[in-house]
């Protein structure tokens, strides 16, 4: 019976139970992954299901044998000529739930740390603030694929002779600040293409460390970005190290559109409600903004009493002003994206327009061009509208290479204080802005599993190449202990994905909001 049934089981039924072959392919559409390889080992009626609906994290499903098996148990019956055995799942596993910010018991501070650089970083004293539109000549070290953003942490592992010599000179004799600039190849040229457009990077921990045995001198240091800067010129010196004449962008603070337009009249009906105690209530516009109006005003009133009723007094209908209103940009923003998972709570967020227009520009998984685009706007309102548009039109994450179906948005979640995308570098010195997702499909796995250099402390890492084109796309983690939560969740390369965007019809590429 059991050599009768081989055939139909697949050639994995005696596997090893090894779950990082090179082979192995992540849950398909469905949300479901593969069964682990010797998990039907000497039981009848389970295996390796190649359409992507096998069973994972011990799931048990019901599979049904076709009839013809069941006839063939007595002897009795001939096989179909084809000689292939039809199975099927008489039900779906249902598909894996987001997770809850309460279901989560990782320390979401231990990435920020950085702790796979060592514990015996040294704090560099003292801050530089260079004025707005002031000339200045910095050093520069170029990381392709990084587009470093104001308020971001930073961490190097720093090889090269030059680099270092650059990096030591600045924290002992400088002002301890350099700039990063990315870099992209064109397929019609042999040099890197140089980015005009920069950020400011100050040094907050380093440690210099000499090879004994080697005589190589290498540092790890943690930056954090500062400002934004236009390059104006640059050259390279004997001894390697690249220098830029920059102008400092300055930020722009746009004054409240209405602020002449509002009588004192309209104040008197927007009062907090603590001053005015059962006599008010709370009520909200149409688009969500709180307002405490007294509820004898509200009955007489036949319009709401709302921030942007004034502009009844102007040219201007309210919605219009509603567009370039920071307050309710940042409200829609924060809606959009905790209507992407749960976990994208509020209090993770900074209060003020231009941090958290930084903020959400560093953890948006877009391509290096349009990060620069929306980086170059000197306004908190125009990149808040830049990334609201990319928040709503965004549905899917791709394969950079082949455009190949990822994960949703919704798969999106925040293992990390920062946010669900940092900056994290490996052993060999490259630096990888990394999203986490709870859920990804259409990948396979590199090697083993491996704890040493991990970024989140508690879990193993497996690198993971996309399964249509090969190319690399970032790391599963799992879970080394066993009561840590999430079990298991994705880490996706910035560098290797790109958003899939509901562009409207006629529109080829995103153009950013002005």
């Amino acid at each position: 019976m059991e050599d009768d049934i081989l055939p139909l089981l697949g050639h994995n039924i005696h596997g090893d139970g090894n779950d990082s072959s090179e082979n192995d392919t992540e849950g398909e559409e469905s949300g479901t992954e593969p069964m682990e390889q010797g998990q039907g080992e000497g039981h009848e009626g389970e295996g390796h299901v190649a359409d992507g609906e096998g069973q994972a994290d011990g799931d048990e499903g019901q599979v049904e044998v076709a009839p013809a098996v069941e006839a063939h148990a007595g002897q009795e019956e001939e096989r179909p000529r084809s000689g292939r055995f039809r199975l099927w799942r008489r039900y779906r596993r249902p598909e894996r739930q987001p997770p809850r910010p309460e279901d989560i018991n990782f320390d979401s501070s231990l990435p920020g740390t950085h702790s796979y650089l060592g514990n015996d970083l040294e704090e560099v004293r003292g801050r530089t603030v260079h004025e707005d539109d002031s000339l200045h000549t910095l050093p520069i070290l170029t990381l392709p694929g990084v587009v470093l953003v104001p308020g971001q942490m930073l961490p190097l592992h720093l090889f090269h002779p030059s680099t270092v010599s650059m990096m030591r000179r600045i924290v002992h004799d400088g002002d301890k600040t350099f700039g990063l600039v990315t870099s992209s190849y064109a397929a019609d040229r042999l040099q890197p293409t140089l980015a005009t457009l920069g950020t400011t990077a100050e040094v907050l921990y380093m440690k210099d460390e000499l090879d004994d045995g080697s005589g190589i001198r290498t540092m790890r240091v943690k930056a954090m970005g500062r400002q934004r800067f236009q390059i104006q010129e640059t050259q390279r010196r004997t001894d390697g190290i690249s220098m830029a004449k920059v102008r400092i962008l300055p930020e722009r603070y746009l004054p409240e559109a209405l602020e002449g337009a509002r009588p004192p009249s309209h104040t008197k009906f927007c009062r907090c409600p603590t001053l005015w105690d059962s006599e008010t209530s709370e009520v909200y516009d149409n688009y969500g903004m709180p307002e405490a109006v007294t509820r004898q005003t509200q009955r007489k009133m036949k319009r709401e009493v709302g921030r942007h009723s004034c502009a009844y007094l102007t040219w201007w209908p309210p919605w219009v002003y509603r567009l370039y209103d920071p307050d309710l940009l940042m409200h829609k923003v924060r809606s959009e994206l905790q209507s992407w998972n749960r976990t994208l709570t509020a209090d993770k967020m900074p209060k003020d327009p231009v941090e958290f227009s930084y903020w959400v520009l560093g953890n948006l998984p877009i391509s290096d061009e349009m990060r620069l685009r929306i980086l170059r706007k000197d306004s908190a309102v125009q990149r808040l509208r830049s990334e609201l548009n990319i928040l709503q039109k965004c549905t899917v994450l791709q394969c950079k290479d082949c455009e190949h179906h990822i994960a949703d948005k919704k798969d999106v979640f925040v293992m990390a204080a920062e946010g669900p995308m940092a900056a994290y570098v490996n052993p060999g010195g490259y630096v990888h802005e990394t999203l986490t997702v709870y859920r990804a499909r259409g990948l396979h796995h590199v090697g083993r599993p491996e704890t040493e250099n991990s970024w989140f402390p508690g879990y193993a890492w497996t690198i993971i190449n996309c399964h249509q084109c090969g190319s690399h796309l970032g790391w599963r983690f799992n879970a080394v202990k066993k009561n840590l939560q999430p079990s298991k969740f994705w880490g996706l390369t910035r560098a290797s994905i790109v958003p899939g965007l509901d562009l409207e019809e006629g529109q080829t590429a995103w153009e950013p909001m002005v």
